[in-house]
Protein backbone atom coordinates (compact mmCIF):
# COMPACT_ATOMS: atom_id res chain seq x y z
CA UNK A 1 0.00 0.00 0.00
CA UNK A 2 1.03 3.52 -1.13
CA UNK A 3 2.09 6.39 1.99
CA UNK A 4 -0.58 8.55 -0.05
CA UNK A 5 -3.98 9.00 1.45
CA UNK A 6 -6.99 9.93 -0.85
CA UNK A 7 -10.24 11.55 0.05
CA UNK A 8 -13.18 10.75 -1.94
CA UNK A 9 -16.83 11.56 -1.62
CA UNK A 10 -19.90 13.64 -3.05
CA UNK A 11 -19.46 17.77 -3.17
CA UNK A 12 -20.49 19.34 0.38
CA UNK A 13 -19.02 16.11 2.61
CA UNK A 14 -16.08 17.94 3.31
CA UNK A 15 -12.82 16.25 1.63
CA UNK A 16 -10.96 19.65 1.07
CA UNK A 17 -11.60 20.82 4.98
CA UNK A 18 -10.69 17.30 6.55
CA UNK A 19 -8.01 17.11 3.89
CA UNK A 20 -6.11 20.07 5.24
CA UNK A 21 -6.66 18.96 8.51
CA UNK A 22 -5.32 15.49 7.82
CA UNK A 23 -1.97 17.00 6.20
CA UNK A 24 -0.95 19.17 8.83
CA UNK A 25 -1.73 15.71 11.58
CA UNK A 26 0.11 13.71 9.25
CA UNK A 27 2.96 16.53 8.26
CA UNK A 28 1.98 15.28 4.45
CA UNK A 29 1.23 17.80 1.62
CA UNK A 30 -2.20 18.83 0.76
CA UNK A 31 -3.93 18.60 -2.64
CA UNK A 32 -7.15 19.22 -4.04
CA UNK A 33 -7.47 18.37 -7.23
CA UNK A 34 -10.60 20.71 -8.42
CA UNK A 35 -7.71 23.83 -6.97
CA UNK A 36 -5.16 22.36 -8.86
CA UNK A 37 -7.05 22.31 -12.03
CA UNK A 38 -8.00 26.15 -11.46
CA UNK A 39 -4.33 26.45 -10.60
CA UNK A 40 -3.06 25.33 -13.34
CA UNK A 41 -5.98 26.63 -16.30
CA UNK A 42 -6.28 29.89 -14.47
CA UNK A 43 -9.92 29.71 -14.42
CA UNK A 44 -12.89 28.61 -12.12
CA UNK A 45 -14.16 25.13 -12.10
CA UNK A 46 -17.43 26.78 -13.01
CA UNK A 47 -16.04 28.46 -16.05
CA UNK A 48 -14.37 25.24 -17.06
CA UNK A 49 -17.78 23.50 -17.13
CA UNK A 50 -19.40 26.37 -18.86
CA UNK A 51 -17.05 26.49 -22.01
CA UNK A 52 -15.83 23.15 -22.02
CA UNK A 53 -19.46 21.39 -20.39
CA UNK A 54 -18.55 18.15 -18.33
CA UNK A 55 -16.87 16.20 -20.80
CA UNK A 56 -14.12 18.18 -21.28
CA UNK A 57 -13.57 19.15 -17.50
CA UNK A 58 -13.37 15.30 -16.66
CA UNK A 59 -10.43 14.85 -19.33
CA UNK A 60 -8.88 17.57 -17.41
CA UNK A 61 -9.05 15.72 -14.20
CA UNK A 62 -8.27 12.49 -15.25
CA UNK A 63 -5.24 14.38 -16.34
CA UNK A 64 -4.94 15.91 -12.97
CA UNK A 65 -5.59 12.95 -11.12
CA UNK A 66 -2.97 10.69 -13.01
CA UNK A 67 -0.40 13.52 -11.83
CA UNK A 68 -1.39 14.22 -8.32
CA UNK A 69 -1.63 10.20 -7.61
CA UNK A 70 1.75 9.11 -9.07
CA UNK A 71 3.60 11.61 -6.14
CA UNK A 72 4.59 10.12 -2.83
CA UNK A 73 3.19 10.74 1.04
CA UNK A 74 0.47 13.50 0.18
CA UNK A 75 -2.87 13.68 1.33
CA UNK A 76 -5.09 14.05 -1.61
CA UNK A 77 -8.99 15.72 -2.11
CA UNK A 78 -10.99 14.44 -5.11
CA UNK A 79 -13.90 16.28 -6.93
CA UNK A 80 -16.83 14.48 -6.38
CA UNK A 81 -17.12 13.16 -9.63
CA UNK A 82 -13.37 11.59 -10.32
CA UNK A 83 -14.72 8.52 -9.88
CA UNK A 84 -16.87 8.60 -12.85
CA UNK A 85 -13.70 8.01 -14.69
CA UNK A 86 -12.41 4.22 -14.64
CA UNK A 87 -9.07 5.79 -15.10
CA UNK A 88 -9.32 7.39 -12.08
CA UNK A 89 -10.74 4.57 -9.88
CA UNK A 90 -7.69 2.51 -10.91
CA UNK A 91 -5.41 5.15 -10.13
CA UNK A 92 -7.16 6.48 -6.81
CA UNK A 93 -6.97 2.61 -5.57
CA UNK A 94 -3.66 1.18 -6.81
CA UNK A 95 -1.96 4.33 -5.65
CA UNK A 96 -2.71 5.14 -2.65
CA UNK A 97 -5.02 4.50 0.70
CA UNK A 98 -8.83 5.12 -0.14
CA UNK A 99 -11.01 7.32 2.22
CA UNK A 100 -14.77 7.28 0.96
CA UNK A 101 -16.09 10.71 3.35
CA UNK A 102 -19.58 9.99 3.40
CA UNK A 103 -22.88 11.84 3.98
CA UNK A 104 -26.76 12.06 4.34
CA UNK A 105 -28.77 13.78 1.49
CA UNK A 106 -30.15 16.45 4.03
CA UNK A 107 -26.86 17.77 5.30
CA UNK A 108 -25.05 17.26 1.83
CA UNK A 109 -28.38 19.53 0.50
CA UNK A 110 -27.58 22.18 3.51
CA UNK A 111 -24.20 22.35 3.21
CA UNK A 112 -24.32 23.39 -0.51
CA UNK A 113 -27.64 24.68 -1.19
CA UNK A 114 -26.15 28.24 -0.85
CA UNK A 115 -23.01 27.23 -3.51
CA UNK A 116 -22.68 29.12 -6.69
CA UNK A 117 -19.78 27.28 -7.60
CA UNK A 118 -21.25 23.99 -7.93
CA UNK A 119 -21.72 23.82 -11.84
CA UNK A 120 -24.14 20.62 -11.23
CA UNK A 121 -26.74 21.81 -8.77
CA UNK A 122 -27.31 24.63 -10.79
CA UNK A 123 -31.10 23.30 -11.69
CA UNK A 124 -34.38 24.20 -10.71
CA UNK A 125 -34.45 21.32 -7.83
CA UNK A 126 -30.89 20.85 -6.81
CA UNK A 127 -32.31 18.64 -4.09
CA UNK A 128 -33.26 16.27 -6.58
CA UNK A 129 -30.20 16.78 -8.36
CA UNK A 130 -27.86 16.19 -5.75
CA UNK A 131 -30.22 12.79 -4.80
CA UNK A 132 -29.65 11.42 -8.59
CA UNK A 133 -25.75 12.30 -7.93
CA UNK A 134 -25.61 10.62 -5.20
CA UNK A 135 -27.20 7.00 -6.31
CA UNK A 136 -25.27 7.17 -8.90
CA UNK A 137 -21.53 7.53 -7.45
CA UNK A 138 -21.87 5.87 -3.97
CA UNK A 139 -21.43 2.65 -5.55
CA UNK A 140 -18.04 3.65 -7.40
CA UNK A 141 -17.01 5.69 -3.97
CA UNK A 142 -16.95 2.12 -2.38
CA UNK A 143 -15.74 0.36 -4.98
CA UNK A 144 -12.50 2.54 -4.84
CA UNK A 145 -12.47 3.11 -0.89
CA UNK A 146 -10.48 0.82 1.19
CA UNK A 147 -12.94 2.65 4.00
CA UNK A 148 -15.80 4.32 4.42
CA UNK A 149 -16.26 7.45 7.12
CA UNK A 150 -19.32 8.99 8.29
CA UNK A 151 -19.23 12.58 8.24
CA UNK A 152 -22.95 13.29 9.60
CA UNK A 153 -22.67 12.41 13.22
CA UNK A 154 -18.90 12.90 14.59
CA UNK A 155 -16.99 15.76 15.23
CA UNK A 156 -14.70 17.08 12.82
CA UNK A 157 -11.66 16.43 15.23
CA UNK A 158 -12.93 13.19 15.81
CA UNK A 159 -13.23 12.68 12.47
CA UNK A 160 -9.68 13.48 11.39
CA UNK A 161 -8.39 11.45 14.50
CA UNK A 162 -9.86 8.80 13.17
CA UNK A 163 -9.21 8.55 9.97
CA UNK A 164 -5.20 9.30 10.86
CA UNK A 165 -5.25 6.65 13.10
CA UNK A 166 -6.83 3.75 9.81
CA UNK A 167 -4.08 5.47 8.34
CA UNK A 168 -1.17 5.29 9.80
CA UNK A 169 -2.06 1.60 10.73
CA UNK A 170 -2.91 0.95 7.02
CA UNK A 171 0.54 2.16 5.68
CA UNK A 172 2.19 -0.15 8.46
CA UNK A 173 1.12 -3.25 6.66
Amino acid sequence: MQNNLFLIGPMGVGKTTIGKLLAKSLNQPFYDSDKEIEILTGASISLIFELEQEKGFRIREQSMIDHLTKKSKIVLATGGGAVLSEINRKHLSSRGFVIYLKSGLENLYLRTSRDKSRPLLQKKNPKQALAKILAERDPLYKEVANKVIETDKAPLKTIVSDIGKIFIENVKK
